[in-house]
Formats: C-alpha cells, sequence, structure tokens
C-alpha cells in the first residue's frame, strides 16, 4: 500500500508538472561542391555541450529542446563557421537548412522554415529513416498540396493501400477491414458502423490532421489485433498564432445530369443540418408520416471549415490552443444494374437500379498543450463528429424488374428503401509525456469514446407494377408476408482505454552521445461495450392495389386498416456485448553499433468477448458466447545501415485476427439491395504470423526509393462467404484452415525538375504492390473442382501515383495528378447448394472488378492570405462492377454475369481559403 501511495504522489507530481518540448531539423549543404549534402559535420547549442553529426544526406535533427531562443553552431574542418539563431516553440520541429562554404558566405543564404511538428515530408522522411519499424507517413504538408480531403484519402497515398470505392474502409497488402486496426495518437478509437470494425476514416478531414501514419509490422507496444497494420492518425497541435476560413462548391457530374430530379427520403424531413429529431414512435410513422421520399431541388455541393491557434500565458505557465471545426453536403447520384442467382438460377434482375445519396458531415476538434516545467508535458485532445447519410434506393421502376417466384407476378417487380443514417461520436483523450530524468521518460494516456449511430426510420416497399407497358397500376409483393415496413436501428458504444509506458535508456554513450539502449515496460487497457436494437414494424396488404409506385401512401391510412392492412406486432432484435483486453509487454531497442539497430519485444495480452443477443432469425431467439484467449506475442524489428543512403530492414512477428461483434451476432441486416448478411458465433479468431524484408535509399532529400517482400500466414482465416442452402444470405466464417499471402512492394518519390536551391519543380511518387493469395477452404464451401482460393477483400494488384509540378515561387502555383488502380478481388467467396450434386447446384464467389481513378488539383495563392484550389476528383469515372460465373444447366457452359454495375460520378469542386 505504501508502495502504491508513493508511486501514486510521484504519477500526481509529473502530471501536474507537465511541459511540451521542441527540436530542430534540417540539412547542411556543401556550396564548394555543386551543393552536395555535407556529412560528419558538427552541429552544437551554443554555450552547451549538447550537439550532433549531420548523417551521410546531410541531415541532423536535435530533440527535447525547452522552448526559446538558441545559437547555433555549424563547423567542419575546411569550411567557415557559422552561427545562427533560432526559435524553438513547443510542439514543433523547426526546419534549418544551412550552406557551407570554405570561404566567407552571407548568412542571408540561410533558410528558416517552421513548419508543425511531422507535418512536412522532409521531417517524415527523416524520422523513418531513422526508425527501426517499418513505418510509413504522410503529412498535412504533402495532403495540402494534392487536395487530400480526409484520412481515409490520405491512406491511399502510401503504398500497398487501396480505399473502397465511395467508403471510408480501406485495405493494407490486400487485407481488409477486419485485419487492420486504427488509432489516434495511440490509443484505439471506436467504428461508427455496425458493419465495420474500424471508423469510417472519411470522417477524419485534413484540417485537423497532422499527418498519417502506416505501420505495416507490429512492435508489441500496441494491440495484437492488427494483422496487416495501423492505423494512426496524428491530430494537430498549435503551430503558430493564425486563423484560417475556407469555403468550398461543386458538383457531381451524375447529378448533374439528373435536371434537378433529385430524391431525398421521407425521413429527411425531420433532419436540420444533418441532426434528425424523431417526431412519432415507429408504429405511428406507419400511418402519420408518407412512404414516399420528397423531391430536393438545390444539389450543389458545400464545405466550410474554420481554424485556428492561440497561445496564452496563466500564472506564468504557457496553454496552447488549436482548435477547428467544419460542415459539408454533398449529393450522390448512381444508376445501373443488379442481379443475384440462386445455385446457377437467375433469382432477381433489375436493370435501372438508381440510388440516391446526400452526405452531411459536422466535425468538432479541440487541442490543448500545456507545459508546467522544463520536462513535462500534457496534451487534451477532444474531437466530436456528427455525420448523416440519407439514401433513395430503387429499382424495377421501368416495369423490367423480375423476382423469381414472387406473387402477384414475377415481372414487374418494384423495390423501394429509404433510410437516413446518423452517427454521433466523441473522441476525448489526455497524454502525457514526462521525462523523469535523463534516463528515464514515463509516456501515459487515457481515452473515453462514445458512439451513437442510428437509423430512425427506415422505409422499404416491395410491389409489383401490373401493366409493365404504362408502368402503373400497383399492387404490393407478397412473396412473404410484411414487404412493407418501417424500422428503427440503435447502436450505442463506449469506451475506455489506457496505456502506461516507462522507458529506460542506459549502457556506454556513443559518439552521438546517445545511450544504445532503451528498455520499454507498459500495460493497456481497453474495455468497449455495446448495445445494439432494431425494431421492425411490418404490414400485410394482400391485393391492395394504388396507381403508381408514387402512391404507396394512399394505401396506409386508418381506414385500410379496419377493411384488410394488417399491422404485424413489433418484433424487436437486440445484442448486448463487451470487449475487455488488458495486456502488458516489454521491449528492447538497441544499437549494437552505428550500422546495426534493432527492437525486441514481447507482449501478454488477454482477450474476452461476450454477446447476448435476442433475434428473430436465431433458434430459440435467445443465445450467448463467451470467448477468452490468453496469448503470448513476440516482436523482432531489425535495421541494418549497408551504407549512409541504404538500409536493410527485417521484421517478424505473431498477431491476431479477433472476430467482431458483428461477425458473431446471427442479426440479420438487409441491405438495399436485398442482400443480407448474418454473423456467426461459432466463429474464432484467427492467428497470423508476419515476416516482411525491406531495402530503403535515400538519393536525397525528400527522395525515397525502397523495396519490400512480405510474408503472412493465417490460420483459421475469416471471410465473408455466401451460405449453403440459404436464399442468397452471406455470413462471416473461417472458411479454412490456413491462408498463405506473400507480396513485393515498390515504392519512390524522385524529383525529375528542380530549381538552383534543390526545390523540387516536377516531383513523380509512384507505388507497386504485387501479391499472391491463396487459402484451402474447408469442405463446406468447396464446389465443383474448387478446393482453394484467394482471400476475400484482397486484390493482387495495386498501383498508386501521383505527377506533381510547383513553381517554387512567392505565390505558388502547384498541379498535381494522381492515379489509383487496383485489380480484381472477392466481395464473396462462393459455396455449394447441395454437396452431393455440388458440380451443379452452387454459388459461386461474387468478383469485384478493378478499375483505375484518375484527380487532379490545382492550387494558386493570388495573394499572401488568399488561395484558390482547383479539384477534380473520380475524372475517369470507371464503372464500379461486381461479376459472378454462372453455370447453364443445360449446356453446362459457364458464362461471366454481371451482378452490380454503377458509375459513380465525377466530383468537381472550386475552393478558397483565407488565413488571418
Amino acid at each position: 500500500m505504501k508502495k502504491f501511495i508513493v508511486l501514486l504522489a510521484v504519477f500526481t507530481a509529473s502530471f501536474l508538472q507537465a511541459q511540451s518540448t521542441g527540436s530542430v531539423v534540417g540539412k547542411l549543404i556543401d556550396k564548394e561542391y555543386n551543393n552536395e549534402p555535407l556529412a560528419f559535420a558538427n552541429v552544437l547549442i551554443k554555450g552547451s555541450t549538447k550537439g550532433t553529426t549531420s548523417d551521410f544526406d546531410g541531415y541532423y535533427r536535435l530533440e527535447g529542446l525547452t522552448p526559446g531562443s538558441y545559437t547555433l553552431i555549424f563547423s567542419f574542418v575546411g569550411y567557415e563557421t557559422q552561427e545562427t539563431s533560432v526559435q524553438i516553440v513547443a510542439g514543433k520541429a523547426t526546419e534549418l537548412n544551412v550552406p557551407m562554404a570554405a570561404s566567407a558566405a552571407s548568412l542571408d543564404e540561410i533558410v528558416i522554415t517552421t513548419t508543425t511538428k511531422r507535418e512536412s515530408e522532409t521531417a517524415l522522411l527523416l524520422e523513418q529513416k531513422k526508425a527501426v519499424v517499418i513505418k510509413e507517413s504522410i503529412g498535412a504538408d504533402r495532403l495540402g498540396k494534392i487536395g487530400v480531403s480526409n484520412a481515409a484519402t490520405a491512406t491511399t497515398k502510401i503504398s500497398g493501400v487501396t480505399k473502397s470505392e465511395g467508403t471510408g474502409e480501406i485495405y493494407i497488402r490486400g487485407l481488409g477491414d477486419r485485419y487492420l486496426s486504427t488509432t489516434m495518437n495511440g490509443l484505439p478509437i471506436p467504428s461508427d458502423d455496425v458493419d465495420n470494425k474500424n471508423i469510417n476514416l472519411n470522417l477524419f478531414s485534413t484540417n485537423m490532421i497532422e499527418n498519417v501514419g502506416i505501420s505495416k509490422t507490429y512492435a508489441t507496444s500496441g494491440y495484437a489485433d492488427q494483422s496487416s497494420g495501423n492505423v494512426d492518425i496524428s491530430s494537430k497541435e498549435y503551430s503558430k498564432k493564425e486563423f484560417s476560413v475556407s469555403l468550398g462548391s461543386g458538383y457531381n457530374t451524375n447529378v448533374l445530369g439528373l435536371d434537378g430530379d433529385f430524391k431525398r427520403s421521407i425521413a429527411s424531413e425531420d433532419v436540420t443540418l444533418g441532426f434528425h429529431k424523431k417526431q412519432y414512435a415507429t408504429v405511428d410513422l406507419i400511418t402519420r408520416q408518407g412512404w414516399e421520399p420528397v423531391e430536393q431541388k438545390s444539389t450543389g455541393n458545400y464545405s466550410l471549415s474554420l481554424s485556428g491557434g492561440y497561445k496564452f500565458d496563466i500564472f506564468g505557465k504557457e496553454l496552447s490552443v488549436f482548435a477547428s471545426g467544419s460542415h459539408s453536403k454533398s449529393y450522390v447520384y448512381q444508376e445501373g444494374v443488379f442481379r443475384s442467382f440462386r445455385s446457377n438460377v437467375l433469382d432477381n434482375k433489375f436493370t435501372d437500379v438508381e440510388s440516391f445519396t446526400t452526405n452531411t458531415n459536422s466535425t468538432g476538434y479541440i487541442n490543448l498543450g500545456l507545459k508546467l516545467s522544463n520536462n513535462h508535458r500534457i496534451k487534451i485532445s477532444s474531437l466530436s463528429v456528427n455525420r448523416s447519410e440519407d439514401n433513395v434506393y430503387e429499382q424495377g421502376r421501368n416495369g423490367l424488374g423480375y423476382v423469381f417466384d414472387q406473387d402477384p407476378q414475377e415481372e414487374g417487380a418494384f423495390v423501394r428503401d429509404q433510410n437516413f443514417k446518423q452517427t454521433k461520436l466523441l473522441v476525448n483523450q489526455i497524454i502525457g509525456d514526462h521525462e523523469i530524468s535523463e534516463n528515464n521518460t514515463l509516456k501515459w494516456a487515457a481515452g473515453y469514446n462514445f458512439v451513437l449511430a442510428e437509423e430512425p426510420n427506415r422505409v422499404r416497399n416491395e410491389a409489383n407494377i401490373l401493366d409493365i407497358t404504362t408502368s402503373t397500376l400497383t399492387q404490393y409483393a407478397h412473396v412473404g408476408d410484411f414487404q412493407q415496413r418501417k424500422s428503427n436501428q440503435k447502436i450505442e458504444d463506449i469506451e475506455y482505454n489506457t496505456f502506461l509506458r516507462d522507458e529506460i535508456s542506459f549502457g556506454k554513450l556513443d559518439e552521438d552521445d546517445k545511450k544504445p539502449f532503451k528498455l520499454t515496460a507498459g500495460a493497456n487497457f481497453r474495455k468497449k461495450e455495446r448495445v445494439f436494437s432494431s425494431l421492425f414494424i411490418g404490414v400485410r396488404a394482400r391485393g391492395f392495389q394504388v396507381p403508381s409506385v408514387d402512391d404507396f401512401s394512399l394505401t396506409f391510412t386508418e381506414a385500410n386498416f379496419e377493411n384488410g392492412l394488417v399491422l404485424r406486432e413489433p418484433d424487436s432484435d437486440r445484442y448486448d456485448a463487451d470487449l475487455a483486453i488488458m495486456a502488458g509487454f516489454v521491449n528492447l531497442d538497441f544499437g549494437l553499433n552505428k550500422r546495426f539497430s534493432g527492437n525486441l519485444g514481447i507482449r501478454y495480452e488477454r482477450d474476452e468477448i461476450n454477446v447476448l443477443w435476442d433475434v428473430a432469425n436465431y433458434v430459440g431467439r435467445v443465445g450467448s458466447i463467451e470467448k477468452e484467449y490468453n496469448d503470448i506475442y513476440p516482436s523482432v524489428n531489425l535495421k541494418y545501415e549497408l551504407n549512409e543512403k541504404n538500409f536493410l530492414r527485417f521484421a517478424s512477428s505473431f498477431t491476431q485476427t479477433l472476430p467482431e461483434f458483428k461477425e458473431l451476432s446471427p442479426f440479420e441486416y438487409v441491405s438495399p439491395t436485398g442482400r443480407v448478411t448474418r454473423g456467426d458465433p461459432d466463429l474464432e479468431k484467427s492467428d497470423v504470423f508476419n515476416v516482411d524484408l525491406k531495402w530503403e535509399l535515400f538519393p536525397k532529400q525528400g527522395e525515397l526509393i525502397s523495396a519490400t517482400t512480405f510474408y503472412k500466414q493465417i490460420k483459421n482465416p475469416i471471410n465473408l462467404a455466401l451460405t449453403r442452402g440459404s436464399a442468397g444470405i452471406f455470413q462471416f466464417s473461417n472458411t479454412g484452415d490456413k491462408a498463405n499471402v506473400f507480396g513485393i512492394e515498390l515504392e519512390t518519390r524522385l524529383n525529375l525538375i528542380e530549381n538552383e536551391e534543390e526545390d523540387p519543380i516536377l516531383n513523380f511518387n509512384t507505388n507497386i504492390t504485387k501479391m499472391w493469395f491463396n487459402q484451402d477452404l474447408l469442405e463446406e464451401f468447396q464446389y465443383k473442382d474448387v478446393t482453394e482460393s484467394d482471400l476475400q477483400g484482397a486484390s493482387d494488384l495495386i498501383l498508386n501515383g501521383s505527377l506533381s509540378y510547383n513553381n517554387q515561387k512567392e505565390k505558388e502555383f502547384i498541379a498535381t495528378l494522381t492515379g489509383n488502380y487496383s485489380s480484381d478481388k472477392i466481395f464473396a467467396l462462393g459455396s455449394p447448394e447441395d454437396f452431393v450434386n455440388s458440380d451443379t447446384f452452387y454459388n459461386d464467389e461474387i468478383i469485384e472488378k478493378g478499375f483505375f481513378t484518375m484527380d487532379l488539383v490545382i492550387s494558386k495563392k493570388i495573394t499572401d492570405k488568399l488561395t484558390a484550389k482547383f479539384i477534380g476528383r473520380n475524372l475517369l469515372n470507371p464503372d464500379i462492377e461486381q461479376t459472378q460465373l454462372v453455370r447453364n444447366i443445360n449446356t453446362s457452359v459457364e458464362t461471366n454475369e454481371t451482378v452490380s454495375s454503377y458509375k459513380k460520378g465525377s466530383l468537381l469542386s472550386l475552393n478558397l481559403k483565407y488565413t488571418f
């Protein structure tokens, strides 16, 4: 107890003495030798013994500096010693580039550029070069230049990463949502969608992002559930006293083609600025609110964002504040086809699918930085998001829809699904960094997350257009009862998480005045609770007819309920779930000599998952599961310096993939198309073995060439698959005993044209990832001669590239063209309908076809304070298509059939930013 009180007192004292530090980074240039980097020059803080030397590329870095004014001394044998003053600011990396000459050189040549810490590409490349683990980052500096608007798009600028078109879901090395993790400032953040493990990265606008980093290899300080990698969003802090406002406006080319005929759901009548306020109980909505969508007059996209920072002096202590806020609204229209097959027989077919989507996003972010003493700092961050998506989905309006075995007829089928989704997200974090002594640093953090995701009034109608020639006279479909329905769904997540790390440096000082060993010991804790509920109210309307599909409200009246309409008793589904993770870890950073360094770690983690459900589709309705895993997770990361520009890296680890709540609960969710997805209570976690080997070359400042080969073996791989003996139901399952992934990544960042100061005029970035997948299928997923397959959601070829021009003048002009390609990938694995006749009766896998996208961003600085930016997204507007092999029962010939196809449309916008 006494030890606990002493520890608590020390911790409290450290907490109350928090303060931030700054750093200075830069490059030394040899003016006597064609401006080549000047290696091994001395950099010293005047009046102290603290200093460093430049590396082979001329780079240097001094960290942990108390904010204030310093004089740096730059010296090299045979060259003139130079002194210059630099102002160190808390939380910043000040970039100071110095030309060195044998004769007197004017100090006016010194270029000083202050950037927010870890925002500039130069600083991030230097960090990547010095790091032991394999990590790639993209900073706000580059994001702004290439016109990236959110974290999801930012990740696609990193090798081996792709994004699902139209969503914030990303894939790292071909592995999707369940195989990766997402954090903000090193702390886990929740998902905003029951269908996903990770949060929609579109929610993180770039006005609150300092940088986005992806770690593709594992270190034991993080949670083990990150088999393909971890995405960490570093949020912005105060950098300088500044205030900016940005306005944007634009259109989607698909929406322009509608001539104003855009639709929104009836539920949107209860929405103001993206916030829904329900007027009636769901049962009362049947008769007290209409069933048809409403018309939207204005369909121009717009956005508004504000950001600014300020620094205060309170009782002699410094408090810095950075805050940002944004609000945007956009409209999307898609038109295409949808078909589905069951056991190689056409199940439904629609040639006129239409989707009208209105997206609204409001974000608020604030960061507080507090310094109280020389060796301590504290940071408090709070993020709030309100995101809404209003969708009207229709298929069959042309009277040519087909649904197998539907009454009153198979032809003339019509489906309309209206749904308004709203997500309220709150992320609160407090982070401390304390230098207890010269060799001991304590880091800690705690977070509280809250998510409320609702579908307050979903409306679905299934009907038949009886007169196909005139598309009039409609009768309600009744292949099953209660196909006319209204429902609501609610998800509430609460999460607490924390970590504590103590770092101790030891060993004999090296030539850079650093100790060669650092021992880190720490612990993680995470507690997540979810309450999910869904209420369904259907109406049986057999025999009732209306003039057209736009007159459904004529049916659902009090009078008709007295004359044949039957209201189903409210049917509710629910599941409660919780996840508890406790872990302890130890890792050792070492540098045996200047060339060889590494990190060795081991982690013990206990994971407990509990799910309790009461759902209509489950036999007996009620059920529960309890899963507990206790495992050891080792990791090794090694780096060898071949020479000053070449590095060789090796990494190996064991990780896991835990099943998610929605993958375990047997609740069935029906998409607008009619596809049904459900979880599997028998699902078990996957265990993953990882190996990486990477070569890096840093030719010069801001340039990179790298090649990586990697291998993963996944035990009990989890995939989405069509289920046997069901009407097109998709289920998450352990589809095989093991899967193997082998891949190669190539990346280049090169300056094709430079000015006299070596600033890039024309810059080219590209990365290529080629992968090979293989998993052995369990018997229940084998059909015809298919006994193995690729992994669901994995593309075997990924290409990302950008070409950027910068005039490098005072009134900067930047033009960036970017392209992305991902090859075919499996949307869902197939399965047999009949084991005995699996050569004939089976559902083949559904393939999402590869496509190429291209974006253009043009930015012009009109004045010192005003910048204009034109953005063109998805300029090629490719088809987003899914296909499936279908066997003709009579000829036994397989043909490749399109089951889904649409175009997203190009997005054209103009933005103006003014900085005060």
